[in-house]
């Protein structure tokens, strides 16, 4: 780009790429108040401080791009995605999750490749640490959950993480207090399959995601991991955890 552009000659590319990069750091602003609301007062107020906050921002920043691209809106949602095809809509929402899945491997890949694997399964060890129960809060709001939704509110929750649009996944129950978690194709343990490389060993990571997601959705369920590479396991599954309440 020319240094002597300013904001009033842009070409259309430039701008183009300008308003992207404005939504970048909107989305960066939106998850560095999180964070630091967090820092100073820990998650659980930060979780309701971002309750409204997202509310009222979704409301104002939906309306003003309807109004400036002349769309409508529906309930507060685009009119043209409610329009689209069941089909194309289903399909948006699976590359959707492609993409966020996608974005977790840069993001891996940028630590690797300037600080090493165990730097790069530390960062990614923590962050799941924090996505995983946010995931959870958020499913919780999108499916009106109450605060204790117990085994069964944990099996409808599963149904509804990025994940669940990418993978294969199943459910078997044990008892009126247990059931388990089964991730029968991995679409990243796929791809590895696929260039001949063995697993990624993601058990420190699944401790950290599947245990923080099941207590924030109801803080008396316990996980116990049943298998995760490096862990042998058998054909029909990549991973599997137990989840359960004492009676």
């Amino acid at each position: 780009m020319s240094s002597e552009i300013n904001h009033k000659n842009l070409s259309k590319q430039d701008n183009v790429k300008l308003i992207l990069d404005f939504f970048h750091r909107t989305m960066m602003h939106h998850a560095m108040w999180f964070a630091e609301v967090q820092h100073q007062f820990g998650r659980e107020k930060a979780l309701e401080a971002m309750e409204t906050a997202w509310q009222r921002s979704y409301s104002i920043q939906m309306k003003r791009i309807a109004k400036t691209l002349d769309f409508e809106l529906e309930e507060d949602l685009p009119k043209p995605l409610l329009e689209l095809p069941d089909e194309q809509l289903n399909a948006l929402r699976e590359a959707m999750a492609v993409n966020w899945l996608a974005n977790d491997g840069v993001w891996f890949q940028a630590v690797e490749f300037t600080r090493g694997m165990n730097d790069a399964k530390r960062c990614n060890d923590s962050c799941w640490g924090q996505f995983s129960p946010f995931e959870a809060w958020s499913i919780k709001r999108y499916l009106d959950l109450p605060e204790k939704a117990g085994l069964e509110g944990l099996k409808k929750a599963l149904q509804f993480r990025l994940y669940a649009f990418i993978n294969e996944q199943s459910f078997v129950d044990e008892t009126a207090n247990s059931f388990v978690f089964q991730m029968n194709q991995c679409r990243v343990q796929n791809a590895r399959k696929r260039k001949g490389l063995a697993d990624y060993p993601c058990k420190s990571g699944g401790l950290v995601e599947y245990t923080t997601f099941a207590e924030a959705i109801d803080s008396r369920i316990k996980t116990e991991c049943m298998a995760c590479p490096p862990d042998p396991h058998p054909q029909e599954y990549l991973c599997a955890w137990r989840f359960s309440i004492s009676e």
